[in-house]
């Protein structure tokens, strides 16, 4: 049994602060408790934030081979699928270099906060086996979405198709076509189908510029919020642009969004409007996105996100909803117990100097890496300062 004492909790689904003490046995939060508990391991958090470690909803995690290369090119000319500079340069880098770039990238995320991460895996299914191969050792949690390149054909025979989703979900977590500038609306129906009737994830990105919506609209008569949600896609990403009516499809169907501000602003793409989405009951995660271009540091993230909303919208903006995007909101939209602080949940969590009086702003406009006292995964001990 381990005791976490005398810190601040950011207990439940909304983060609230409280003097609490953690029970954990087996990896699970057995007991959160104002009293105090006798056991010989301990820690004492005296003078600390005791938070959920963060889950990020988004990366491209193989791009960390190939980091700052492409600066100032278009989006198309660095990550459209398969042409783009970063398939090329996957497709060219030795299976040696690509792993040892995920197991740093793995590293660098646990170094700041992170103990779950969503990745878009390129590559079919060697791509996943050479995440499995990386990770090893690595004390994360990794969601992997995968992707063939058999679907970005349009003449692809449809029985074919539905055989490699198939195939691919024997050995990930889900499906994630890049976009339906890459993939027919019958390709997306298969992949939500088959992601469904084996349980899993099925995402797609949506809405990352102006010019993929009007796209969409000019050859479907539909936005492509909306041919994501009829498909049946329940996780979104990006929605940079959305079209008015796109907030009431998506929060009619439950559907949720990763938003990724440092990569869209990067790209020069927008900025998403988080308030908006929030605003209309749609539930909303954080995700760091390519590597290509971005750390995978979410403390990066929240503190982009906030200070970029409240630019953009031109108004307050709380902290502590930005701070869920990374943490609670993420585990409902994932639906796994980690990312918040409950009893029953998974013990994910990390113990931060409070550097000032306001806990959620701490975390996100003050913490860095070597503020985190100790970083809990599954209640085993990643690391301690």
């Amino acid at each position: 049994m381990l005791v976490i004492e005398n810190g601040l909790v950011l207990a439940g689904s909304n983060l609230n602060p409280q003097k609490l003490n953690l029970v954990i046995e087996e990896g699970i939060i057995q007991e959160i408790t104002s009293k105090k508990i006798s056991s010989e391991n301990r820690i004492d958090a005296t003078g600390c934030i005791i938070s959920p470690s963060f889950i990020n909803g988004h990366t491209h995690i193989g791009d960390a081979v190939a980091m700052d290369v492409g600066d100032g090119k278009s989006i198309d000319e660095i990550v459209k699928p398969p042409n783009g500079l970063k398939h090329k340069i996957l497709d060219e880098t030795a299976s040696q270099d690509l792993i040892q770039s995920m197991k740093n990238a793995m590293w660098e995320m646990l170094d700041t906060g992170t103990t779950t991460f969503v990745d878009y895996r390129e590559g079919g299914l060697e791509g996943i086996k050479l995440l499995d191969e990386a990770s090893k050792g690595i004390p994360i949690n990794k969601i992997v979405l995968g992707r063939d390149s058999l679907i970005f054909d349009p003449e692809a025979n449809v029985n074919e198709i539905r055989a490699k989703i198939k195939n691919l979900l024997k050995y990930c977590d889900g499906i994630a076509p890049s976009g339906f500038g890459e993939i027919t609306d019958e390709t997306a129906q298969i992949i939500t189908q088959e992601c469904e009737k084996q349980g899993k994830i099925a995402s797609i990105h949506v809405a990352e510029h102006e010019k993929v919506q009007i796209d969409s609209i000019n050859q479907t008569g539909k936005s492509e919020v909306e041919r994501a949600v009829e498909s049946g896609f329940k996780l979104l990403v990006h929605l940079t642009y959305p079209q008015k009516k796109d907030y009431k499809v998506i929060s009619d169907t439950g559907a949720s969004v990763v938003c990724c501000p440092r990569s869209n602003g990067t790209l020069c793409v927008g900025i998403p409007p988080i308030v908006d989405i929030l605003g209309n009951k749609i539930n909303a995660m954080l995700g760091t996105d390519n590597l290509m271009f971005n750390s995978p540091n979410m403390f990066r993230e929240m503190e982009y996100a906030l200070k970029i909303t409240r630019g953009y919208s031109k108004e307050y903006f709380s902290p502590l909803e930005i701070l869920k995007m990374a943490t609670t909101n993420a585990a409902e939209a994932l639906n796994i117990k980690s990312g918040i602080i409950q009893e029953g949940c998974f013990a994910d969590i990390m113990v931060v100097k409070q550097l000032s009086k306001n806990p959620w702003l701490s975390i996100i406009n003050r913490t860095e890496s070597k503020n985190i006292i100790c970083l809990i995964r599954k209640g085993k001990i990643v690391y301690m300062r």
